[in-house]
Protein backbone atom coordinates (compact mmCIF):
# COMPACT_ATOMS: atom_id res chain seq x y z
CA UNK A 1 0.00 0.00 0.00
CA UNK A 2 1.71 3.83 -1.11
CA UNK A 3 0.37 6.80 -1.00
CA UNK A 4 -0.99 6.49 -4.73
CA UNK A 5 -3.69 3.65 -4.23
CA UNK A 6 -4.90 4.31 -0.53
CA UNK A 7 -8.56 4.62 -0.36
CA UNK A 8 -11.35 4.87 2.58
CA UNK A 9 -13.18 2.72 3.46
CA UNK A 10 -16.26 1.48 1.55
CA UNK A 11 -19.02 3.72 2.89
CA UNK A 12 -17.21 6.32 4.44
CA UNK A 13 -17.10 8.77 2.39
CA UNK A 14 -20.57 10.11 0.65
CA UNK A 15 -20.76 13.14 -1.77
CA UNK A 16 -22.62 16.02 -0.80
CA UNK A 17 -25.80 17.16 -2.40
CA UNK A 18 -24.23 20.50 -4.49
CA UNK A 19 -27.34 22.61 -5.03
CA UNK A 20 -27.89 25.16 -7.40
CA UNK A 21 -24.50 24.59 -8.93
CA UNK A 22 -26.34 24.34 -12.67
CA UNK A 23 -28.45 21.79 -14.90
CA UNK A 24 -25.84 18.75 -14.77
CA UNK A 25 -25.67 18.41 -10.96
CA UNK A 26 -29.71 17.32 -11.48
CA UNK A 27 -30.43 20.13 -8.49
CA UNK A 28 -30.18 23.47 -10.69
CA UNK A 29 -32.30 25.76 -11.82
CA UNK A 30 -34.29 25.94 -8.85
CA UNK A 31 -32.40 24.06 -6.43
CA UNK A 32 -35.00 21.58 -5.21
CA UNK A 33 -37.51 24.14 -4.00
CA UNK A 34 -40.24 23.94 -6.67
CA UNK A 35 -41.30 27.57 -8.64
CA UNK A 36 -41.45 30.45 -6.03
CA UNK A 37 -43.50 31.20 -3.18
CA UNK A 38 -42.62 31.61 0.35
CA UNK A 39 -41.06 28.40 0.97
CA UNK A 40 -38.85 28.96 -2.11
CA UNK A 41 -37.33 32.15 -0.26
CA UNK A 42 -33.96 32.48 1.61
CA UNK A 43 -35.16 32.41 5.68
CA UNK A 44 -38.77 31.83 3.97
CA UNK A 45 -41.32 29.42 5.47
CA UNK A 46 -43.84 29.09 8.28
CA UNK A 47 -44.18 28.61 11.79
CA UNK A 48 -44.93 25.54 13.09
CA UNK A 49 -48.85 24.98 13.42
CA UNK A 50 -49.52 27.70 11.04
CA UNK A 51 -52.63 27.43 8.86
CA UNK A 52 -52.60 29.80 6.28
CA UNK A 53 -55.33 32.02 6.29
CA UNK A 54 -57.35 29.72 9.38
CA UNK A 55 -57.20 30.11 12.92
CA UNK A 56 -54.43 27.45 14.28
CA UNK A 57 -56.06 24.31 16.10
CA UNK A 58 -53.99 25.39 19.03
CA UNK A 59 -55.85 28.83 18.85
CA UNK A 60 -59.30 27.43 18.19
CA UNK A 61 -59.82 24.75 20.92
CA UNK A 62 -60.87 25.56 24.25
CA UNK A 63 -58.99 26.14 26.92
CA UNK A 64 -60.67 25.46 30.33
CA UNK A 65 -59.94 24.21 33.90
CA UNK A 66 -56.92 24.19 35.73
CA UNK A 67 -54.05 21.67 36.16
CA UNK A 68 -52.25 21.26 39.33
CA UNK A 69 -49.23 19.33 37.95
CA UNK A 70 -46.80 22.34 38.09
CA UNK A 71 -47.71 21.84 42.41
CA UNK A 72 -47.52 18.50 42.54
CA UNK A 73 -45.22 16.83 44.98
CA UNK A 74 -43.88 13.68 43.98
CA UNK A 75 -42.13 11.71 46.17
CA UNK A 76 -39.03 9.55 45.81
CA UNK A 77 -40.52 5.86 47.00
CA UNK A 78 -38.49 3.63 49.17
CA UNK A 79 -40.31 -0.04 49.72
CA UNK A 80 -39.33 -1.96 53.14
CA UNK A 81 -38.16 -4.81 51.82
CA UNK A 82 -35.37 -2.59 50.23
CA UNK A 83 -35.06 -0.95 53.63
CA UNK A 84 -34.70 -4.30 55.39
CA UNK A 85 -32.21 -5.90 52.79
CA UNK A 86 -29.98 -2.68 53.41
CA UNK A 87 -30.51 -1.73 57.25
CA UNK A 88 -29.14 -4.33 60.24
CA UNK A 89 -30.75 -1.57 63.20
CA UNK A 90 -30.51 1.76 64.04
CA UNK A 91 -31.70 4.79 62.27
CA UNK A 92 -32.95 5.45 58.81
CA UNK A 93 -32.14 8.52 57.53
CA UNK A 94 -32.16 10.71 54.13
CA UNK A 95 -28.51 10.77 54.14
CA UNK A 96 -28.08 7.05 54.90
CA UNK A 97 -30.21 6.24 52.31
CA UNK A 98 -28.49 7.75 49.56
CA UNK A 99 -25.47 6.60 51.21
CA UNK A 100 -26.44 2.78 51.13
CA UNK A 101 -27.81 3.34 47.02
CA UNK A 102 -31.80 3.23 47.59
CA UNK A 103 -31.70 7.09 46.57
CA UNK A 104 -29.98 7.63 43.78
CA UNK A 105 -30.23 10.93 41.24
CA UNK A 106 -33.33 13.46 41.68
CA UNK A 107 -34.49 10.70 44.24
CA UNK A 108 -31.66 12.52 46.17
CA UNK A 109 -33.09 15.68 46.72
CA UNK A 110 -37.47 14.77 46.55
CA UNK A 111 -39.42 14.08 49.80
CA UNK A 112 -39.27 10.55 50.82
CA UNK A 113 -42.05 8.19 50.76
CA UNK A 114 -41.90 4.19 52.22
CA UNK A 115 -43.95 1.77 50.90
CA UNK A 116 -45.57 -1.45 52.41
CA UNK A 117 -44.06 -3.68 50.06
CA UNK A 118 -42.42 -6.69 51.71
CA UNK A 119 -42.08 -7.18 55.54
CA UNK A 120 -40.28 -5.62 58.03
CA UNK A 121 -38.57 -8.01 60.89
CA UNK A 122 -35.83 -5.19 62.13
CA UNK A 123 -36.77 -2.50 64.78
CA UNK A 124 -35.65 0.53 63.00
CA UNK A 125 -36.09 4.13 63.85
CA UNK A 126 -37.04 6.58 60.58
CA UNK A 127 -35.88 9.98 61.46
CA UNK A 128 -36.90 12.66 59.31
CA UNK A 129 -38.82 10.64 56.34
CA UNK A 130 -41.40 12.50 55.12
CA UNK A 131 -44.33 10.01 54.56
CA UNK A 132 -45.39 6.49 54.91
CA UNK A 133 -48.20 4.48 53.80
CA UNK A 134 -50.86 3.15 56.52
CA UNK A 135 -49.69 -0.32 56.23
CA UNK A 136 -45.67 0.94 56.20
CA UNK A 137 -46.55 2.34 59.52
CA UNK A 138 -48.39 -0.29 61.16
CA UNK A 139 -45.42 -2.93 59.57
CA UNK A 140 -42.45 -0.27 61.82
CA UNK A 141 -44.65 -0.30 64.72
CA UNK A 142 -45.17 -4.13 64.68
CA UNK A 143 -41.66 -4.68 64.25
CA UNK A 144 -40.53 -2.19 67.56
CA UNK A 145 -39.62 0.82 65.14
CA UNK A 146 -40.44 4.37 65.57
CA UNK A 147 -40.76 7.11 63.34
CA UNK A 148 -39.62 10.18 64.37
CA UNK A 149 -40.77 13.92 62.65
CA UNK A 150 -39.10 17.00 63.00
Amino acid sequence: MTLNNLKSPKGAHKNIKRIGRGQGSGQGQQAGKGHKGQKARAGGGVRTGFEGNNLPLYMRIPKKGFSNSPFKVSYAEVSLSAIEAKFDSGEVTRELLVEKGLLNGINKRKPIKVLANGELKTALTFVNIDKFTKSAAEAVAKAGGKIETK
